[in-house]
């Protein structure tokens, strides 16, 4: 049901963005902290909605369909604010845009494989590439700036923030090809047609 808490946690997540927006649009030292605070509540959500569904045996069609969707959407805002308002240097801008193609990449490959009733399964290596690119999203949102807020002036976050984006674009790409090569082997053995059936044998009069 929509009203359970693991669904409800999952709708946090895409209820936060127009506030995440507003707070990472002013541009003040404590707005962007504030940015980074409501953006790393909301992906610690991603962990907790899925451990209750879990352990409350609440799993359901609705939330199979909107996790991802609520994931992507924050990442994406997340990608798109920091782009918008310099938040990223020229050199950060090539990860961000890699993580931004695999999401889509990752999207299209399961929208399809979903009509042949297949699912992508989760990896190990992909939870370490959301693990850092959830923290490099914050750092960014934060910047030096924020940090400068809660006297953290003197530790490079936004540099900070770009090597962790740049770590899991490198996990990215290597996730998004171990997806894309299975996603092409069902496609493979989709395309084969089935074996003819054979004629029934004659018998001679």
């Amino acid at each position: 049901m929509p009203t359970d808490l693991p669904n409800l946690l999952t709708l946090s997540r895409i209820a936060a963005i127009p506030l995440l927006v507003v707070l990472a649009t002013l541009g003040h030292d404590w707005s962007n902290l504030a940015a980074c605070a409501v953006f790393s509540a909301a992906a610690i959500t991603d962990y907790f909605d899925g451990k209750l569904a879990r352990s409350r045996q609440q799993i359901s069609d609705f939330g199979r369909m909107l996790d991802p969707i609520a994931d992507k959407l924050l990442v994406g805002a997340a990608l798109m604010l920091l782009a918008g308002t310099g938040g990223l240097s020229d050199f950060g801008l090539f990860p961000a845009i890699v993580i931004l193609l695999r999401e889509i990449l990752v999207s299209g490959l399961r929208e399809y494989l979903a009509g042949l009733k297949i699912g992508l399964p989760v990896t190990s290596l992909a939870k370490w590439k959301t693990g850092f690119q959830m923290g490099a999203l914050g750092a960014l949102l934060a910047g030096d700036s924020g940090a400068s807020v809660i006297w953290l002036s003197w530790l490079p976050v936004s540099l900070i923030g770009e090597v962790m984006l740049l770590a899991a674009a490198i996990l990215t790409l290597v996730t998004g090809w171990d997806y894309l090569q299975a996603g092409l082997r069902h496609v493979s053995r989709a395309s084969i047609p089935p074996p003819a059936e054979s004629a029934p044998a004659r018998t001679l009069p």
